[in-house]
């Protein structure tokens, strides 16, 4: 509970959206009741819940709930913006861009890196040819962790922010695609910046308590792997 609100995270462990709504909650030190999916279902609640997208994570505040993965982080943010760090960069023209690389790596990034999960197991050229994108991608994410941390150690400058979050939550599938596909996509030489964040954001206790482990994706993955059960951006 936070200061006697009721607050409750609906998903699936595995899901790097739900990952997304725990770090926010973590980084605001808000106490909160995890109701797990059954993968491959959608309960009663998540469909009265969420009975557009039908879709998880659902953050359910005193009854009220709240859809969408980064929607999510902003409300949690702007309803407790006096606990623990700030998420969203205060200046407007910061905040913007966080938003667009936010979108970015939803829209654009993401897709690639789901396309090497999804792949069979002995198609090479599937997967390599998504690989370049995803290492492409983390290329160009490079340059803006450059530009948005100014020198320091997240996206978000001091402390975990929006930008951290929105590809933080990425890091257990990206250790889990490398595992399954035999490629190196964190590659030092590539991305030094990239992967000296990764490290220090996977360390971080707001992301520890939540980041899903490797090893444990990829077996999720194989049993999911000819389906279209792997998550979806929501």
């Amino acid at each position: 509970m936070a200061g006697g609100q009721e607050l409750k995270l609906l998903g699936l462990w595995e899901s790097p959206f739900v990952v997304r709504s725990g770090i926010a909650l973590n980084l605001k030190r808000l106490g909160y009741e995890f109701l797990e999916e059954v993968p491959g279902t959608k309960s009663e609640l998540l469909l009265k819940s969420n009975p557009v997208y039908k879709k998880m994570p659902v953050l359910i505040h005193n009854g009220k709930p709240i859809c969408e993965s980064m929607i999510i982080v902003q409300y949690i943010d702007k309803v407790w913006a006096a606990a623990g760090p700030s998420i969203l960069p205060s200046d407007p023209h910061d905040r913007a861009i966080a938003r667009f690389w936010a979108v970015y790596i939803d829209d654009k990034w993401f897709p690639s890196l789901l396309k090497i999960v999804r792949a069979k197991a002995d198609d090479e050229e599937e997967k390599a040819e998504a690989a370049e994108q995803v290492i492409a991608g983390l290329q160009l994410l490079e340059e803006a962790f450059e530009k948005c941390s100014k020198g320091k150690d997240f996206f978000g400058g001091q402390t975990v922010g929006y930008i951290d979050i929105a590809l933080g939550c990425y890091l257990g599938w990206l250790k889990a695609a490398e595992k399954m596909a035999g490629i190196k996509l964190l590659d030092k030489e590539k991305i030094p910046l990239l992967v000296g964040w990764a490290e220090r954001f996977c360390s971080a206790d707001a992301v520890k308590e939540v980041m899903p482990e490797a090893d444990k994706l990829v077996e999720f993955a194989k049993l999911l792997r000819g389906t279209q059960n792997v998550a979806a951006p929501n």
